[in-house]
């Protein structure tokens, strides 16, 4: 006998494929979501709060390092700007949402 013959005699003695349960299926999407939110969701929060948190602490006088890479010292806030001073006579004004980190968190992040 082949296995296709068995295969035929299984359905011709009305035998079905178990169905699995509505708990069965529900499993691995559930499971892939609780990953997802502990690999993706979770630590864009974190770091979205400690950005926050920078820029609510920064002051006149404040070293800062923008998202393009440039350093500079805080002359003047206002509500969604700041104005660096880059150099001697050289000034810059920058979105606050683009100022990533102050020179001393940036030097601690690259020891770790």
């Amino acid at each position: 006998m082949t296995l296709f013959s068995l295969i035929d005699v299984a359905y011709a003695q009305g035998a079905k494929p178990a169905q699995p349960s509505t708990l069965e299926i529900l499993i691995m999407p559930l499971a892939f979501i609780v990953i997802m939110y502990f690999l993706v969701i979770r630590p864009q929060q974190k770091k979205a709060k400690e950005h926050q948190a920078l820029l609510t602490t920064l002051k006149v006088g404040d070293e800062v390092v923008t998202t393009g890479g440039i350093i500079g010292r805080i002359k003047a806030i206002a509500d969604a700007f700041v104005t660096l001073e880059a150099g001697p006579n050289t000034t810059l004004k920058v979105q606050k949402s683009h100022i990533t980190a102050t020179p001393k968190v940036a030097a601690a992040k690259a020891e770790k």
